[in-house]
């Protein structure tokens, strides 16, 4: 047994790894090899660069876009007794030069930084007093501008290196196409191209797209028809509490979540999910990163996602535990439409860009040739009433300007109330004894809190209280009280979003928008929306295979289980033809809607509706103003 396979076992008791993952584990770790890892969504892939990360001297730098996941995999580390720490955008000075100073003596095993920490003077300095044993690079698809999550802080990634000369990159992504493979290789300045890849094929996993008018009659009819937990995906906010809603009205376990919900509310409906409590989560792509539930027996997609990319990763949330599950797609002509519209919204005009620049500029006081390295808080919805801009064209040009360099975005933030003990344990002793009033609170705090006096450490006061028998305002003012009297840091929890520049404002006549990396941008983004119609319009190969193909895999086989293999087995032309009998009969009698038809005859409902359409294309039946199907003439005997 491999030192690897022990450190496996110890902290996640699993007697051995997963196909491939020991062998990237090894050509990073071992032989010193740039390594890139591609593995399906619940590939397991933070296991590949944390087993090494614990197996060698010194700590692993993890580099991560998202803040969420950083923080989730920061505290799941903690709970399994594995030091770790994360620094971000939102962090206060004092924080980051803490963690700086814990990393430096070696207090750490891992430490996650967001990209744009990596070029930033202050980090560059601790880093020469580090040991450093492994760079992993999450979501390492973010670094090529070919890819659908562009971040161009990645991209100093390359740079960086320089700094760590002997240290060997690890990168890990779960959506790459063959172009981005090898971008990636080439971005982060691979000595020489060295990837592994693991099909993405998912067995277990059964895709189903299924076109039709009535989105929330064929949800109900799909969530009472399939046993176990799911994901409901949707576009909005807003729709995520209506799907809930008539899903409840219905007898059946839901709840919603999105990035605008209260944290405490967002942490209590994720447990509540996991653990079973709630069968369905309604949600967002908010929703998803860092979840490893892994009994998740079918995800739903109401709306359609903008890449497959996405789309493939939020299905692949299903099955992880490797029994089967059902990736259904629901989708009609309107969605297809409005995905195209989303074209012109995510790419507007260079003017706006730049009006939405200079007046965000203006908003945040910043001069011409300032502003580097400056972090804001910053609401959007504010923003755009001050300057009468609609949100989304604001959103979308602040994408564009993080694609061109200019500034970072970071979408809400939620940072958790942190307490970090500031005297030495020789004076708070004596405060204590000076200020017997305070010495119950403060025993409190050592007793259930370990590490106050060498980092910040996360709290939640309103579970303080509870812990304490009294009421969350008394936790407050003692935290207040001991914080003014310079005993302990206290920073209390927000959720807001931020705005980092990393260049000096430009003056008008500077800025510039690149004609070519927006008109590639935009061409790309259009192929991928094109991919997903595509994808879900075809009705003649097999959903698993275009999918394994959009990604490479030129040879997949048939699943011989999705709706098109379905239909296949069991299309025939005298199938067709009793079927539209079927129909002809029931509209010989009175004109009838798709829905009701459905209800009325047995059978594959997209076999039915495939019917219907052909049906209406031969000009056998027209659809009336009222939605109505009706027989044209009486049919031919």
């Amino acid at each position: 047994m491999s030192i690897y396979t022990d450190i496996l076992k110890k902290y996640w008791g699993y007697p051995g790894f997963r196909p491939l993952q020991e062998d990237i584990i090894v050509s990073a770790a071992e032989h010193k090899k740039d390594t890139l890892g591609l593995l399906p969504t619940g590939g397991g892939k933070s296991i590949i660069f944390q087993v090494p990360g614990l197996a060698h001297d010194g700590m692993c730098i993890v580099v991560s876009p998202l803040i969420a996941l950083m923080k989730d995999q920061v505290e799941n580390l903690k709970k399994q007794k594995i030091s770790a720490a994360a620094i971000y955008t939102g962090m206060t000075k004092k924080e980051i030069d803490l963690t700086f100073e814990n990393a430096i003596k070696g207090e750490y095993k891992f430490l996650y930084l967001s990209p744009e920490r990596l070029g930033t003077n202050h980090f560059l300095e601790k880093l020469t007093q580090m040991k450093i044993n492994l760079l992993a690079i999450d979501e390492a698809h973010c670094i090529s501008q070919w890819g659908y999550d562009f971040r161009p802080s990645y991209l100093q990634i390359a740079e960086f290196r320089k700094y760590i000369p002997d240290v060997s990159v690890l990168a890990l992504t779960a959506t790459a196409t063959p172009e981005v493979v090898v971008d990636i290789q080439d971005k982060l300045a691979f000595k020489e191209k060295n990837a592994f890849r693991k099909s993405f094929e998912r067995k277990n996993v059964v895709y189903l797209v299924r076109r039709t008018e009535d989105k929330f009659g064929q949800l109900l009819k799909l969530v009472n028809g399939i046993q176990g937990t799911g994901i409901v995906y949707v576009r909005s906010r807003k729709l995520t509490e209506k799907v809930a809603a008539f899903l409840q009205s219905h007898g059946v376990s839901a709840d919603f979540y999105h990035a605008g919900i209260e944290p405490r509310e967002k942490d209590q409906k994720q447990n509540d999910w996991k653990h079973d409590k709630i069968r369905i989560i309604v949600a967002t792509n908010a929703f998803g990163m860092g979840i490893d539930k892994s009994d998740v027996r079918f995800v739903i997609h109401i709306d359609l996602a903008d890449s497959l990319e996405a789309y493939f990763q939020e299905a692949g949330r299903g099955g992880r535990d490797l029994n089967d599950a059902y990736a259904f797609l629901l989708f009609n002509d309107d969605d297809v439409q409005n995905l195209r519209d989303n074209v012109d919204k995510s790419y507007p005009p260079k003017e706006t860009i730049f009006s939405v620049y200079e007046a965000l500029c203006n908003y945040l006081k910043i001069p011409v040739g300032n502003g580097k390295g400056q972090e804001f808080e910053f609401v959007l919805s504010k923003f755009a009433q001050t300057f009468d801009f609609k949100p989304l064209e604001v959103y979308s040009s602040l994408k564009f300007l993080q694609k061109e360099k200019y500034l970072e975005y970071s979408d809400e933030i939620f940072t958790r109330s942190k307490i970090h003990v500031i005297l030495s344990r020789e004076d708070l002793y004596k405060f204590q004894v000076e200020k017997p009033k305070y010495d119950g609170f403060l025993k409190f705090l050592l007793r259930n809190f370990s590490g106050l006096f060498s980092e910040y450490v996360q709290i939640d006061e309103y579970q303080m209280a509870k812990m304490a028998k009294t009421e969350p305002r008394v936790i407050f003012m003692h935290l207040e009280k001991l914080a003014q009297a310079g005993v302990i840091d206290y920073l209390p929890k927000k959720t807001t979003p931020y705005i980092t520049f990393l260049e000096d404002r430009q003056h008008p006549k500077s800025f510039r928008i690149s004609s070519e990396n927006y008109d590639m941008l935009k061409v790309k983004y259009i192929e991928r929306i094109e991919a997903v119609i595509s994808y879900v319009q075809r009705e003649d190969k097999c959903r698993s295979r275009l999918l394994l193909e959009y990604f490479g895999e030129k040879d997949a086989p048939n699943c011989g289980r999705c709706d098109v293999c379905h239909n296949k087995k069991r299309k025939s032309p005298d199938g067709f033809k009793a079927l539209r009998e079927t129909i002809f009969g029931f509209l010989e009698v009175h004109n009838m809607s798709s829905k009701e038809l459905i209800e009325k005859l047995t059978g594959d409902e997209d076999n039915i509706q495939r019917v219907i359409r052909s049906m209406l294309d031969d000009g056998e039946i027209i659809m009336t103003d009222d939605r109505k199907l009706k027989l044209v003439n009486k049919k031919n005997n």
